[in-house]
């Protein structure tokens, strides 16, 4: 099969060459190798013999169909053309993909608005390498690709783009970008972008905002914090910051004065302030930290340092302005400059233009409140002198009046005390005389009670002796008759009870010998029978009932036809004799299953 030429005008000769075309100077044309698919070049077929009417040089629009015989087949051209000649078969990679690369350079030769989320930036040797998608609000992402910026186009662009948004490019970021797909067989398909459009972007970030403050105020909490009441006095803050910032470093220069003087207790608690995630990663530091220290504490301090618009952008989160909302606590926020405002700054109750603001806010409270507590103090010791000097004043005169009354008091005492101390001796000794007498005659009765008692139990107790005696030895009698006879009752019934069984013993050895006799004699019996059964089953009996023992030629016994074979000499033993045999046929007899 020859190769097929093609018609290439000069201006399509690289085009061709990227397909597989190749040059044959005696021919001066351009030619499609043999083996390979011709339906690439049908914009340059060529019949073999160069004929005009089998040239196919005009594009071929999308949708159409065209046919035109080349080489004895026909080529069938269109968006999905096919080769029907014999010749295309199949074609490579590189052709493919160079094709691909022609319908998207003729599809676009300009570039097009696009809008795209930043996922990734990476720049080398001047250039700006972004990973662009597009996701839904589910963060299902809808499409990707990769996209740069030329270093002659980035030095035009990106100043712009910086001074209208306040910072770079960054992930996370929205774009407006004007690009152009491009597609080269060797690095695939990119976009070439020339274009930014800052509006878009920072219009983007204030239709975020407008988003989070729509929903916080149709839940009812936007206003939350702020109808929080501001501490009378901080003596306790949480400060959220990211670590080592500059606008912290400012902060603690006069919180480090205030903790120095025991005046106030800062904690700190860091994290990111911008990058994907640094939202969260601030909402969780927040919560953690609120669980840890959350008694006596007076207010949330929210600090960073100034920025572009981008990196503040991070702030402007949803979940995170939620927390601010419907903390407990109220929330003093300083983040970047004066014209840099985030959501968290409509939320808080109360927001500082920086980091430094915050501290000298929360430390002109301090001072209002010490200089209140001064001119308290004061008023207090003023007001605690004069009340002094009345006090001493009242008690000197009530002292005075005191003492006076007290020497008339103890004076009536002294003659109160004296007649009652008279009274209360003579009172004593008449008692003492009545108790004396009493005595004497409550002794005389005892002892005249005793004799008295003494007597009757002389008389009484011989007489109660001598019936004991009798009663105690009446009772050893009767038990001394009671055991004898007891005694030869139990004896009486141990001679009845042994008579017994002896008797019972005797019977019971009588029936198990006579038992042992009888099967003695009935075991005998039965052994003698099958003795005589025995015996009387030897091979002469079995011989005599009509069966037979086989043998070989060498005597042994023959118990299958496995051991017979046709033409050996067998030896039929009967009850009577011998006969000898020849084996003719071996036949087995069929299984018990197959009959």
């Amino acid at each position: 099969m020859s190769a097929t030429y093609l018609d290439v005008p000069f201006r399509e000769k690289d085009q061709a060459k990227a397909l597989g075309a190749r040059w044959d100077p005696a021919a001066r044309k351009w030619y499609v190798p043999q083996g390979k698919d011709l339906a690439p070049f049908s914009a340059w077929l060529a019949a073999a013999d160069g004929s005009e009417n089998n040239k196919v040089t005009s594009p071929i629009l999308p949708g159409s169909v065209q046919t035109a015989p080349v080489a004895g087949g026909l080529v069938v051209a269109g968006v999905e053309s096919v080769a029907l000649s014999a010749t295309a078969s199949r074609q490579s990679l590189s052709q493919l993909l160079a094709g691909v690369a022609h319908a998207v350079a003729q599809a676009f030769s300009t570039g097009v608005w696009i809008t795209a989320e930043v996922v990734q930036v990476q720049m080398r040797n001047g250039h700006v390498y972004l990973e662009l998608s597009e996701r839904t609000p589910e963060g299902v992402v809808l499409a990707s690709a990769r996209g740069m910026i030329w270093s002659s186009t980035a030095q035009r662009i990106l100043p712009v783009f910086e001074a209208a948004t306040g910072g770079g490019l960054a992930p996370g970021m929205k774009l407006l970008i004007r690009a152009r797909p491009v597609f080269k067989p060797q690095y695939g398909f990119s976009l070439e972008i020339d274009a930014i459009d800052p509006d878009y972007t920072l219009g983007e970030l204030e239709a975020r905002k407008r988003e989070i403050r729509s929903r916080l105020m149709q839940e009812g909490i936007f206003a939350a914090n702020k109808a929080l009441p501001l501490p009378w006095d901080y003596t306790c803050v949480l400060v959220v910051a990211p670590q080592g910032a500059a606008g912290l470093g400012d902060f603690q220069a006069e919180a480090n004065r205030l903790e120095q003087f025991a005046l106030c207790r800062f904690i700190y608690v860091h994290s990111r302030f911008q990058g994907e995630g640094a939202a969260g990663e601030i909402r969780r530091a927040l919560e953690n930290a609120l669980e840890q220290h959350k008694a006596g504490l007076d207010a949330v301090v929210i600090i960073r340092g100034g920025g572009a618009a981008g990196d503040l952008a991070w702030l402007n989160d949803y979940e995170l302005a939620r927390t601010v909302c419907t903390l407990p606590y109220p929330v003093l926020t300083g983040i970047g400059h004066e014209r840099d405002s985030t959501v968290l700054d409509e939320v808080a109750n109360l927001r500082f233009d920086t980091p430094s603001k915050v501290i000298a806010g929360i430390e002109q409270v301090i001072r209002s409140r010490t200089q209140q507590a001064q001119a308290s103090f004061e008023q207090i010791a003023a007001l605690a002198g004069r009340t002094l000097k009345l006090a001493r004043d009242t008690v000197e005169s009530r002292l005075a009046a005191v003492r006076s009354g007290a020497g008339v008091q103890l004076a009536q005492a002294r003659e109160i005390t004296s007649d009652t101390f008279h009274a209360l001796r003579l009172q004593a000794g008449r008692t003492v005389q009545n108790a004396r007498q009493e005595t004497r005659s409550l002794l005389t009765e005892v002892r005249h009670n005793a004799t008295l008692t003494h007597s009757v139990a002389q008389r009484e107790v011989p007489a109660l002796f001598s019936e004991i005696n009798a009663e105690a030895q009446s009772a050893i009698t009767l038990a001394r008759t009671l055991t004898q006879t007891r005694l030869q009752a139990v004896q009486d019934r141990a001679r009845l009870d042994v008579r017994h069984g002896r008797a019972l013993i005797d019977t019971c050895f009588g029936q198990v010998v006579q038992s042992s006799r009888q099967g003695v004699e009935n075991a005998r019996a039965v052994s003698t029978a099958l003795f005589r059964e025995i015996a009387g089953q030897g091979p002469e009996k079995t011989l005599g009932r009509g069966f037979a023992v086989v043998r070989s030629g060498d005597g042994r016994p023959v118990t299958s036809v496995g051991q017979v074979h046709e033409g050996n000499t067998l030896s039929i033993q009967l009850h009577d004799g011998r006969v000898a045999v020849h084996a003719l046929k071996a036949d087995p007899l069929p299984d018990k299953a197959e009959s």
